[in-house]
């Protein structure tokens, strides 16, 4: 076996994209602050006051407006913190107290008049805690299935005898959206096996069919000479995933998948079961992979009456072959229009894969305006010259 260059295979870098996203205790901690600074409160909060009771001298008698004030603590309850809350509540009682103090009226008048400033105000605190409440434990699961998804993946680059491996991956953190996008690079007696793939679907189950499909991966691209007897393994584990869902209640998935195989030669063995081809970038220009032979998904063989093949397709040295989840091809822009990968890419043609991974992220967020529906992934895998291997 040729020798190995003296690089880390641990991450270098924030290939993860970890910094993009907020770490769980900062997204935690960010939704019980105030959506309103405490100046434009204290601002708006007096200069609302002030109206209120302009508007109750010149009313008089005939129509009472300051008791209407103790409806702004249910609205401060929806924007604001629970501090926030307390004080605008604190406030609003104390007006409407002093209101009722000097106003003419019978001494039941007064007691239930304050009886109801001081119940509604305990009210709007209330309602702050318990929204707070919900968006903590929401966020506690958010950033629990994300770091989930992130202990299941591999920290890249790695380096292997046949490819240098840079990965680009940002997950959603919204519970509803959380995916499962997956990778690994697996170096093994064959070759160098990838896997690039999306799991049908989001929520936490997606993230369980992800798994299975993982843990079967590693275990077979070091076990199979063949790569179709490792996308063989791939299927019966997720077929075995389903129906362990079926039993728990859990809709059934599929996984589509791209599962590549490196050698010490200038071609690339590929069986792709339903997934985006790949760009291949060599020598200022880019080109999409043609994948004769595409298949159904992993999980879905049963339907099908043709056997999963390889083919091979040339990759040659000092090369990159940029393959991509759904959550890059249907990113959109606020015009609703899809992202044109291929248009850029052929623009970043001379970039080396850390360059190519950096631009693409720039351009996504850009392109898309920050708001994505689904999680990005993306791989560059370059064939490194000859004298390095």
């Amino acid at each position: 076996m040729a020798h190995k260059p003296q690089t880390p295979k641990r991450r270098s870098g924030p290939r993860h994209r970890d910094g993009a996203a907020q770490s769980p205790d900062a997204s935690i901690a960010a939704v019980s602050q105030g959506r309103i600074g405490n100046w434009a409160l204290v601002g708006g909060l007096t200069l609302l006051t002030l109206l209120v009771v302009l508007l109750d001298v010149r009313t008089g008698n005939d129509l009472r407006v300051v008791p209407l004030l103790v409806v702004v603590p249910a609205l401060a309850s929806v924007y604001c913190s629970l501090r926030q809350t307390i004080w605008v509540a604190v406030w609003i009682t104390t007006v409407v107290v002093g209101f009722r103090a000097g106003a003419d009226g019978t001494f039941w008048d007064f007691v239930f008049g304050i009886g109801f400033a001081v119940l509604a105000c305990a009210l709007g605190v209330a309602a702050c805690a318990a929204r707070i409440r919900h968006a903590t434990e929401m966020a506690r699961l958010r950033s629990a299935a994300v770091t989930l998804q992130r202990q299941i993946l591999r920290p890249l680059p790695v380096v292997t005898d046949h490819v240098f491996a840079y990965g680009l991956y940002e997950p959603i953190e919204e519970d509803r959206f959380v995916g499962g996008d997956i990778y690994e690079v697996v170096e093994s007696p064959y070759g160098t096996r990838v896997i690039i793939g999306d799991v049908q679907g989001k929520g936490l189950a997606a993230i369980g069919a992800g798994f299975a499909a993982i843990a079967a991966f590693r275990e077979a691209a070091i076990r199979e000479p063949t790569l179709t007897g490792v996308v063989q393994v791939l299927e019966d584990a997720v077929v075995r995933h389903n129906e362990f869902s079926a039993q728990t209640g859990e809709a059934e998935r599929f996984v589509t998948a791209l599962v590549l195989g490196f050698d010490e030669g200038g071609q690339v063995e590929a069986v792709n079961c339903g997934h985006l081809p790949p760009r291949l970038l060599h020598d200022g220009r880019t080109s999409a992979v043609t994948l004769q032979r595409t298949s159904v998904p992993l999980g879905l063989a049963a339907l099908s009456r043709e056997a999963r093949t390889a083919e091979s397709f040339d990759f040659p040295r000092g090369a990159t072959l940029l393959v991509v989840t759904d959550g890059v091809t249907e990113a959109r822009d606020a015009t609703g229009a899809f992202y044109p990968l291929d248009e850029r890419v052929a623009a970043w043609a001379g970039h080396g894969p850390r360059e190519l991974l950096d631009a693409l992220h720039g351009d996504l967020e850009e392109f898309s305006g920050g708001i994505r529906r689904d999680d990005v992934a993306a791989l560059a895998l370059h064939r490194a010259p000859a004298a390095t291997l």
